[in-house]
């Protein structure tokens, strides 16, 4: 039996965006340009996480996340590792000397952080104070309130994937955000089609028991949306 949504629900699920804003806001437009045959049919976008890091304006993709959704839909944010990572930057500056490898610096540079060497002991500190300056309240409340999935009929969705031989209900966080190999070489039915990003492909991954959408937008230029209704799949 195929994975279905709930009736009169439409289900548009974009995979990791990392601070590219043009592809973002061309994919907003080719969704909804494919809802207008929608009616009545309730349409819920549901994004992956990772909006921030490697691309040149993750502040950008969080303005325009925080922006209302069109009239009648339904947006949903949920948290990815990158999103830890600046939250945990908050708290420990250090990080930054590991983060800069995944495209921290590129984050703090699109809020307009000055930056300087980080050869310096305490450069950390200083990037992170700068860094608190320049970061919107409302962008502090976003990131502290992203939920770590959400679920629609036959469907989970998360950021990374889950553990096998765990309840999705009594999934860890760090699992949820984090996780790679013994999820991704897991052939197990996991209750429900996790529909995920975190590990980027060259083309979506569909599979019996997971749906992967991380396209490596920030290399290839390519953001993945997954549209899901009654018991269809197809990619946008």
């Amino acid at each position: 039996m195929e994975p279905r949504v709930p009736d009169n629900i439409r289900i548009y699920a974009i995979g990791d965006i990392h601070g590219k804003l043009d592809l973002l806001e061309a994919l907003q437009e080719k969704i909804v340009a494919d809802a207008n045959d929608a009616g009545s049919t309730q349409i819920v976008q549901i994004f992956l996480g990772d909006y921030v890091d490697r691309g040149p304006n993750s502040k950008g993709v969080v303005d325009w996340l925080l922006e209302p959704p069109p009239i009648g839909w339904r947006r949903i944010c949920l948290k990815g590792n990158h999103e830890a990572h600046v939250l945990n930057f908050f708290k420990t500056p250090e990080i930054i000397r590991n983060w800069q490898r995944y495209g921290g610096l590129e984050n703090l540079q699109s809020y307009g952080v000055n930056l300087i060497s980080l050869q310096g002991e305490d450069a950390p500190d200083i990037l992170m104070k700068d860094y608190s300056k320049k970061f919107p309240q409302t962008h502090f409340e976003f990131f502290s309130n992203l939920p770590l999935f959400v679920e629609f009929g036959d469907y989970f969705f998360v950021h990374a994937g889950v553990r096998p031989g765990v309840a999705l209900n009594e999934q860890k966080e760090e699992d949820l955000t984090w996780i790679r190999d013994e999820f991704l070489l897991s052939e197990m039915d996991f209750g429900k089609v996790i529909v995920h990003g975190h590990t980027p492909r060259q083309q979506p991954e569909i599979l019996a028991n997971r749906i992967n959408i991380d396209t490596r937008a920030y290399d290839t230029g390519r953001l993945t949306c997954l549209v899901l209704e009654n018991g269809w799949q197809r990619i946008l």
